[in-house]
């Protein structure tokens, strides 16, 4: 795993969510995933392709926590996870990755990158665009957990 290419990822995901929710988030270590079972409630999964590698991330919310950063968002939240909140975390998605595009852009890494999908559900899988392993970090905040997955080619 290429750690010049998650560090613009984990480092997008706490400026949008600081910038855009008013939430800090605390990275916790990053660790190997052994399964394709999702960490939390709702997952938005986008793959990247550059001339370098190919790969995907994913973002996954506890559902506490992603009613809370629509809350922070918007102002308001619904009362569960609904479409409202899928689109939420497609659109979380988009911008850390979009985020990142731009810091690797710097280092002359460029890749292009496809329209997120979203998952929801207990238990729901992601399966990575990628044949390398898969890093997972959690991300601590008040209301529940975040988790950011990254998987690219060897």
């Amino acid at each position: 795993m290429r750690v010049e290419f998650i560090n613009p990822f984990l480092s997008s995901m706490l400026n949008v969510m600081s910038t855009m929710a008013q939430m800090e988030l605390t990275p916790e270590k990053p660790k190997l995933k052994k399964n394709e079972t999702s960490m939390g409630d709702v997952s938005g999964l986008i793959g990247m392709v550059s001339p370098e590698t190919k790969g995907s991330l994913s973002i996954t919310f506890d559902g506490p926590l992603a009613l809370a950063t629509m809350k922070g968002m918007v102002g308001e939240a619904p009362d569960e996870v609904n479409e409202e909140i899928t689109d939420l975390v497609g659109e979380i998605t988009n911008m850390v990755t979009g985020g990142a595009k731009r810091l690797l852009s710097e280092k002359g890494i460029e890749f292009d990158m496809a329209t997120p999908i979203v998952v929801s559900g207990k238990d729901h899988t992601i399966h990575h665009k990628s044949k390398g392993p898969v890093v997972i970090i959690s991300l601590k905040g008040d209301a529940g957990k975040a988790y950011i997955e990254f998987s690219f080619d060897e």
